[in-house]
């Protein structure tokens, strides 16, 4: 179908399972995958009275369950993977110029927001389940989280990004948006999930963590007020609650100023802790210290802390897009098993470096030795076969040296049309096993060598006799299989 009808549109979307696709084809189809790195496309079913491509639609996930919403003229439709159900069909009781009134498909109303603005919206997106958000021709703005808004009315240079619960904008000017600071920047907009940072930020709080914060500010200042704050928290049996409250919170902000202050704060009431376990302090200080790396503008991951358990610490965002230097690092920092870590990473430069083919096969075989010498996890057979499959079968030669485990060695060897290296490296490591696998035997794997002649039957005469009965069997030998029963007689 994809390839008779095209596709029209197209969203990425990210799940538990990893990135998705979903398309719209030109049959006005809605097809999807969850995973692209096991690629299954899945077609959901038609919807009723469409004509043409909707004007508006998403995808969200959640909880294992992944559905298209879209609007076709007055009604929503929720596709899932075996029906295509009406959601809202009341609509039509809105004024196209509604000022920015945003009805919730229930008789609940959740949330209104008057934008100003009298044109109907140019875009909606939805980041997650509980948000959305709207941008005009010249304005954005998304609609409430838990009581969260923002608006801004600079003009943008693209539609909006939708991400895991957020989103991103970009910039249409040399503008000073939070932080901005070129046409090539981006601006990630979330709500607040912790109820602490609410807690603690809310005006006039008097949340424990927001009055640890300002004693501990207040104690930089040398201030008699810092003994004040203290003191409340204190009688009312509240210090683990703030300094909890201060870790917790210092998580989900962006700004590292903001991060050091709520740290520190909690750093400071811990001091009059007698038993307040470090383990959630210390692993927090490392998680802001991975993310922020990954945040910095020039690497460009605006990774939240809610995605961070689950995003592989980023690794997997730097190495696809190979910054290998700072995976690396990062997994140093968070002592990962090497297996796990650095190894990985390596493997995956070594599979990019071996399609550089400015260098020569040498240079690049020495290059990834060098790098990976003995590393543990790294499979060079894996390695040789990426080399193999551009087209570098001399360099997947070379490589397949540095493979200390003959086992790995030959059936690459054997799929190259390689036969006499793989009976060097079989005679090398006396595995009868060494065929294709799943064969029991090893007749398959030794039969790819039976066409060498003599320097395999010679070999198999001292070490695989049985292997050489089988063989002379198979052939029609008769005249050497009597032969080899009669030596084996003597014998």
């Amino acid at each position: 179908e994809v390839l008779q009808n095209h596709v029209l549109e197209a969203q990425v979307f990210h799940t538990e399972f990893g990135t998705g696709v979903a398309i719209l084809t030109g049959a006005l189809r809605f097809s999807l995958a969850t995973n692209i790195d096991d690629l299954k496309l899945r077609r959901l079913p038609e919807v009723p009275g469409l004509q043409k491509p909707p004007p508006c639609w998403a995808v969200l996930s959640q909880d294992r369950v992944t559905v298209v919403l879209l609007a076709v003229g007055q009604e929503l439709f929720l596709l899932d993977n075996t029906s295509c159900s009406v959601v809202v069909s009341v609509l039509s009781t809105l004024s196209p110029l509604s000022p920015g009134v945003v009805p919730a498909p229930s008789p609940e109303k959740f949330c209104e927001f008057n934008t100003g603005i009298r044109s109907p919206p140019k875009q909606m997106v939805w980041p997650g389940w509980d948000g959305f958000g709207s941008t005009w021709d010249g304005g954005t703005c998304p609609c409430p989280w838990m009581g969260w808004n923002y608006w801004d009315s600079r003009p943008l240079a693209t539609q909006p990004i939708p991400q895991s619960r957020c989103w991103r904008m970009l910039p249409a000017h040399q503008g000073d948006i939070r932080g901005w600071s070129s046409p090539s920047s981006s601006l990630c907009v979330l709500p607040i999930p912790a109820e602490a940072s609410q807690e603690i930020f809310r005006i006039a709080s008097m949340a424990p963590g927001a009055l640890l914060l300002e004693a501990q500010k207040e104690y930089e200042k040398e201030s008699q007020k810092a003994d004040e704050y203290l003191r409340e928290i204190r009688e009312q049996q509240l210090l683990p609650e703030a300094v909890g409250q201060c870790i917790e919170a210092a998580g989900y902000e962006h700004e590292p100023e903001t991060q050091k202050s709520l740290l520190r704060a909690a750093s400071f009431g811990k001091c009059f802790l007698d038993k307040f376990p470090p383990e959630g302090f210390v692993r927090m200080c490392q998680d802001l210290r991975v993310l922020n790396a990954v945040r910095d503008y020039q690497i460009g991951i605006p990774l939240t802390f809610t995605q961070y358990p689950t995003a592989d610490p980023g690794i997997r965002a730097l190495v696809l897009r190979r910054l290998y230097p700072l995976a690396i690092r990062i997994c140093e920092f968070l002592r990962l098993p090497e297996i796990q870590g650095v190894s990985r990473i390596l493997a995956h430069w070594a599979c990019y470096k071996v399609q550089q083919k400015d260098k020569s096969d040498e240079e690049v075989a020495q290059a990834i030795n060098q790098k990976l010498g003995d590393t543990a996890g790294i499979s060079y057979s894996d390695i040789a076969t990426r080399a193999y499959d551009c087209g570098r079968a001399e360099l997947a030669i070379r490589l397949l040296e540095y493979e200390p485990r003959s086992g790995e060695q030959v059936p690459l060897l054997l799929k190259m049309k390689r036969s006499k290296l793989a009976l060097g490296k079989a005679i090398e490591s006396g595995d009868t096993d060494l065929g294709q696998p799943g064969d029991s035997t090893g007749l398959r794997g030794w039969g790819d060598l039976w066409g060498l002649g003599e320097p395999f039957g010679s070999f198999c005469r001292h070490q695989e006799r049985e292997t050489l009965k089988d063989l002379y069997n198979q052939d029609d030998n008769h005249q050497e299989l009597g032969n080899l029963h009669v030596q084996s007689g003597y014998g």
